[in-house]
């Protein structure tokens, strides 16, 4: 569970980081930041920030916050009922992303897995202006640069709730403490 004080200083800086990149917010938006610590209460090096503009039956688009070494854990969007998965274009706004997936391993990757539970080490970085489109159910995990960055994502449907996480301490949905905890 993120502490209350932890989680609007969180709050503070993703829209600094907004601001940097140019990303103009309305008030319920700014109002309706996530951030997600993923039940690790290491919200510095395992985390994500977002917002959600829209996540309909046929489309999503979000935009996510990294802090400068912040990691999104190693995760996956499955198939279920009808539904064949989540495809998803990360679009690199502002700073360095490190997206990690399947594929021949990177030597001397840029981001660190201190889990030390992640399986995919094939790495792709994301400067301002460049995207990549995962396919449904493919394994993956990003983490930001040195001085943190901004990502847009657009893809199909959201159910953030079916991810599958590779640690199986993870938890998905944040969970937010009062100002007593």
């Amino acid at each position: 569970m993120i502490s209350r004080e932890i989680y609007e200083e969180a709050v503070k800086r993703t829209l600094m980081f907004f601001e940097k990149a140019g990303i103009v917010l309305t008030d319920e938006e700014k109002e309706n930041v996530e951030v997600a610590d993923f039940g690790l209460n290491d919200l510095e090096h395992t985390g994500l920030e977002l917002i959600t503009y829209l996540n309909t039956e046929r489309v999503c688009a979000k935009e996510l916050v990294l802090f400068p070494h912040q990691r999104c854990p190693e995760h996956r969007h499955p198939a279920f009922g009808s539904y064949i998965g989540k495809e998803e274009t990360f679009r690199c706004r502002w700073g360095e992303v490190y997206l990690y997936v399947d594929g021949n391993p990177t030597e001397n990757i840029k981001a660190i897995d201190k889990a030390g539970v992640y399986t995919v080490f094939h790495e792709i970085v994301l400067r301002p202006g460049e995207q990549y489109t995962l396919s449904p159910n493919t394994k993956h995990w990003f983490a930001a640069g040195s001085e943190g960055a901004v990502v847009s994502e657009f893809s199909t449907p959201s159910y953030d709730e079916k991810d599958i996480f590779t640690d199986p301490r993870i938890e998905r949905t944040p969970q937010v403490g009062s100002n007593q905890d």
